[in-house]
């Protein structure tokens, strides 16, 4: 894509991106990976998959597993990162966002409606995700589908609401960066330096 000095063209370019990446699982994008802080202070990285983006309110929805230890981080510190690229199209998103756990209520409920049945086999394995085992096989998945629906109380929908993006397009011709942030809903970009 050839961006010229237009920086609300970028910014429709990263939406599109990312609204594409929900809807298109081969989309390098449709697997971001995401920053949170451990007990410890050391970040700690992980892949999720993306569920969900409202673009009009600026978040993104991934869903997580209750047990796991990216919960508690989020609790504790809901400021995270989020990395995408995109090797065909040269372009790296990051953004910084806000969390919001969702474990009951409409928007969790609708994502677990929503949700594969062979997605839903992840939240009702055990032991908890990040337990040590004895060896690599050694978990348990649900058996039947009543099995399954157990995994429910387990599932979280995580709103990643964006506060700051930043773009990057790689190209022989010259990279191209610019960031975005917002406070409220009042958007400023800038271009950057590559």
């Amino acid at each position: 894509m050839a961006i010229g000095p237009d920086l609300q063209a970028v910014l429709s370019e990263a939406t599109r991106l990312l609204s594409r990446a929900v809807a298109d699982r081969r989309s390098p994008m449709h697997t971001p990976t995401i920053a949170t802080v451990a007990a410890d202070g050391r970040p700690r990285l992980r892949t999720v998959v993306l569920r969900g983006f409202d673009t009009a309110r600026r978040e993104l929805r991934f869903h997580t597993d209750a047990r796991s230890p990216k919960v508690a981080e989020m609790t504790a510190e809901p400021r995270i990162g989020i990395h995408v690229y995109d090797p065909g199209a040269k372009v790296q998103i990051r953004v910084d966002a806000t969390v919001s756990l969702h474990a009951d209520g409409g928007i969790a409920d609708n994502a677990w409606l929503t949700s594969q049945p062979m997605s839903r086999v992840c939240y009702a394995t055990r032991p908890a995700p990040g337990s040590p085992i004895g060896e690599g096989g050694s978990f348990s998945l649900p058996a039947n589908p009543q099995e399954v629906e157990t995994g429910r109380a387990n599932f979280v929908a995580v709103i990643a609401r964006i506060d700051a993006l930043e773009w990057l397009h790689l190209a022989q011709t010259g990279h191209r960066r610019a960031c975005f942030s917002w406070t409220g809903d009042d958007c400023e970009g800038t271009w950057l330096a590559p």
